[in-house]
């Protein structure tokens, strides 16, 4: 027995000194990673942190009681600290005081192998590391009374603003091409976005917030689309199918598009395009197809009613939408070349990703340029074809306005040119059709652009059905180098203004403001104000010294400072701080950099990406989920780029990995480009910023004012070193995709990589229902009706950016029968 009590003793006097060992060495890290932070204008803490646990893991080497006083001592000021930087909001206080927490465990399991000694100088060390202590805390007390007397305040979003001038009886376009009637939401969903008026918005109601926890799957169906070994890691197919009648139309991820009865979810037909995955850009993505019925054709006609949508590989495809046979007629036998007039392009860097908008029987079709590539890239021109024939009716080129059909033999639209990879949504009646453009195809660097580029990018442009010609257009980056390209479809509403009804649109972006315009017109509703934005970089003489900011609403968020930087451990955040005070960041805009990086923020991710927003007219609700993160990025010389073989799509090694990581040659500008959108610390693979990542909001669109605003997405899928944590707290994660709201009061929503479906009460903003998902849902959901029974479905193909699981499930719910 006293053998035993020996042995007890010296393995917790061996693991009182290992613990003291480790507090030192963690000492050392916090203290001089502390000093450099603070040489860098940073807080001081780190320095008293480090500081405390030497002195304290020091004592305990000795088996002095004195080293937990010195420690008590540290981690009460640790408790004032963080406190004073961050509240009482809990997931900010991770990095601050978990790892503390855990070490006053550690040393109290300790405890019986310490004793007090006397005259070892503890009182000295303590009264050294309260005084350090105690200025750690004036000056973090110091720093949030300044940060709060220099926030501005946000721009006052006055309802009762005199609006612009605007034209209520604008001139309708001579389109030779009557307005047809068009397929409203409820038993169908016809369009990607509900409609072409793209208000995501079903009046269906059997299915409300008391009932909705009875919802039950009532069928799914696998496209069996799922990446080869040469496609794995870029599957991202953002498919919401669309019903019609009794069929419902998916399009998988590589272009293969089926038809599926309503009510069972069987498979009526299938045709697939064989699209190579050679032609797979960004990732493999289809995210909708259209309908059309051709007014002229009796019920019993080949491809009196069709389906229409491109592919990976540049074809604009139809089938018959009973058949899903190619529509002999429409150009070849059923296809069109999108790459006519195109000029040089390889696979994957021409592409077709989104569904055509079809407006008085023209299908307005853009096309995905792989960004960062060269100056020299594929033109982003949009094109017009005849829904019926397959013809082209017309081309824009903004480079080149009098080009309006097929360019002449050798010859090619203007190369370069911003360009439409999302949704457009249309007008009917007023033969309108809403382009959301992307920016120049060197998104970071703009000396070199033309003046077409710099009227042009990343604007609204609403183009004539007719004719092709701009009738109007409004610009929300002045000469954009951030890539805030329009990834949002438009969403049309009917405002109610003070001196009536207005026909507006709704226009989410990635910086985060969403304005509100006359869609005939483009005249702001609200005030759109230019406002003084940080200069200097690379280009002082390129930027805009001002940007255009909506007073409407903004999804935005108050400027980053030191103390929203983030991880899992100290160690973390003290990394993620240097990083900070390392990078050039002076707010929204902030200008890119090549001698240091500089921190973006919002990232390009939005604020507002391709889910868009969504529109409840009955309630005059908008809902938007909005991304929360920065990009950590840098410009890359010319001569680095090349040293570290960075080479373009079209060059021999342009698709291979390089030492620079996730980064753009920019061909034909001096700088490439190297983006960090995921800026993460790299011991646990945590981000960097502090949650919430992501947010859903409720805005009321008379006023544009906030009604609800609630993180959005749990850390079931998301922890440390990526394990997940399934906690199921609401932190707020990275989302992709939007939200069908309903009639019944509900909002559905997936997007999140938490890979949950919910349903929202549209009222309070709270989950009344979810399901865990086999897959991603990085989709927008869909609503119809079958046999007087409503259903909402959602494609489950998850997102090799999102990091979430890949799948090709189409699954539909309803409440039991």
């Amino acid at each position: 027995m006293p053998q035993d009590v020996g042995r007890a003793r010296t393995a917790i006097r061996t693991y009182g000194r290992l613990l003291a060992v480790v507090m030192c060495l963690l000492g050392a890290i916090l203290a001089l990673g502390g000093a450099w932070l603070a040489v860098l204008g940073g807080s001081w803490y780190y320095v008293f942190a480090g500081c405390g646990l030497i002195a304290s893991g020091l004592y305990l080497y000795r088996g002095s009681l004195a080293g937990i006083w010195l420690y008590a001592l540290t981690f009460l000021i640790t408790i004032v600290w963080a406190v004073l930087e961050r509240g009482l909001d809990p997931w900010p206080q991770v990095p601050r005081l978990l790892a503390p927490v855990i070490v006053v465990v550690l040393i109290g399991l300790a405890v019986p192998s310490l004793r007090r000694r006397r005259h070892e100088g503890a009182g000295v060390t303590g009264a050294a590391l309260l005084v350090l202590g105690l200025a750690v805390v004036a000056q973090t007390w110091m720093q949030g009374a300044t940060l709060s007397a220099q926030t501005p305040a946000a721009p006052a979003q006055d309802p009762a603003a005199e609006p612009a001038e605007t034209n209520p009886q604008p001139p309708q376009p001579d389109t030779g091409r009557p307005a047809a009637v068009q397929r409203e939401t409820g038993a169908d969903w016809p369009a990607y976005g509900g409609t072409h008026a793209a208000q995501r918005f079903s009046p269906l109601d059997q299915i409300t917030p008391a009932n909705v926890a009875d919802l039950e799957l009532a069928w799914e169906f696998r496209t069996g689309d799922m990446p080869t070994e040469a496609a794995e890691g870029r599957y991202s197919p953002e498919n919401t199918p669309l019903k019609v009648d009794d069929t419902i139309f998916v399009c998988s991820a590589m272009g293969i598009v089926i038809g599926v009865d309503a009510a069972t979810g069987r498979e009526e037909w299938r045709f697939d395009p064989q699209v190579s995955t050679d032609a797979i850009p960004y990732g493999a993505t289809c995210r909708g197809v259209a309908y059309y019925q051709a007014s002229d054709a009796a019920p019993d006609d080949v491809c009196a009613t069709r389906i229409l949508w491109g592919t990976l590989d540049a074809r604009l495809l139809a089938v018959d939408a009973v058949t899903g046979l190619p529509c002999p007629e429409f150009g070849d036998g059923g296809t069109v070349d999108l790459e006519q007039g195109i000029g040089d392009t390889v696979p994957g860097w021409y592409s077709v990703t989104s569904a055509p908008t079809i407006v008085r029987g023209v299908a307005v079709m853009g096309a995905q340029v792989k960004d960062g590539q060269a100056e020299n890239a594929p033109s982003g021109v949009v094109r017009g074809y005849d829904a019926v024939t397959g013809d082209l009716v017309w081309a824009w080129d903004l480079g080149d306005p009098s080009l309006t059909g097929l360019p002449a033999e050798g010859a090619t639209y203007t190369r370069g040119t911003p360009n439409m990879w999302t949704t457009a949504s249309g007008d009917e009646e007023l033969g309108l059709v809403y382009l959301p453009l992307g920016n120049s195809s060197v998104d970071y660097y703009g000396s070199n652009r033309s003046d077409a580029e710099n009227t042009y990018a990343t604007s609204l442009v609403a183009l004539d059905v007719a004719t092709g010609q701009p009738a109007w257009h409004l610009q929300t980056v002045y000469r954009d180098v951030w890539d805030y390209d329009l990834g949002g479809q438009a969403t049309l509403v009917d405002y109610p203004g003070p001196e009536g009804v207005v026909p507006a649109l709704v226009l989410p972006s990635k910086q985060g403001d969403i304005y509100l315009l006359d869609r005939r017109t483009g005249t702001p509703l609200f005030p759109v104000e230019d406002r003084d934005v940080p200069q200097g970089g690379v280009e002082p003489d390129y930027l805009s010294p001002a940007q255009p900011f909506s007073t409407y609403h903004t999804l935005a968020k108050q400027r980053l400072e030191e103390r929203d930087m983030w991880g899992f451990t100290p160690v973390d955040q003290l990394w993620c701080r240097i990083q900070f005070r390392q990078a050039a960041y002076d707010g929204i805009y902030t200008p890119p950099t090549s001698d240091q990086k500089w921190i973006q923020y919002p990232g390009y991710n939005g604020g507002s990406d391709w889910g868009g927003v969504a529109v409840d007219p009955t309630r005059g609700i908008i809902v938007a989920n909005d991304n929360d993160m920065p990009n950590h990025n840098r410009l890359i010389p010319r001569a680095e780029a090349d040293a570290a073989g960075l080479r373009p799509i079209t060059e021999a090694g342009g698709t291979e990995e390089t030492p620079l990581g996730e980064a753009g040659p920019q061909t034909g500008a001096p700088y490439a480009i190297q983006v960090n959108a995921g800026w993460r610390v790299p011991f646990t693979g945590l981000l960097c910023k502090q949650p919430p990542y992501g947010g859903i909001r409720a805005i009321d669109l008379g006023t544009g004012e906030t009604l609800w605003d609630r993180p959005f997405g749990t850390a079931r899928n998301n922890g440390p070193f990526g394990i997940p944590s399934r906690l199921p707290f609401d932190i707020g994660t990275p989302n992709n995709g939007g939200a069908v709201l309903t009639a019944g009061g509900l909002i559905f929503i997936a997007a999140a990589t938490d890979d949950l479906f919910r349903a929202i009460d549209i009222s309070t903003g709270e989950t009344v229902w979810q399901t865990a998902l086999p897959a991603g849902g990085q989709s927008n959901p869909f609503m119809f009706e079958q046999d007087g029974r409503q259903f909402v479905g959602l494609m489950a193909g998850g997102h090799h950016f999102m990091e979430t699981p890949i799948g090709d499930h189409v699954l539909v719910w309803a409440l039991p029968e």
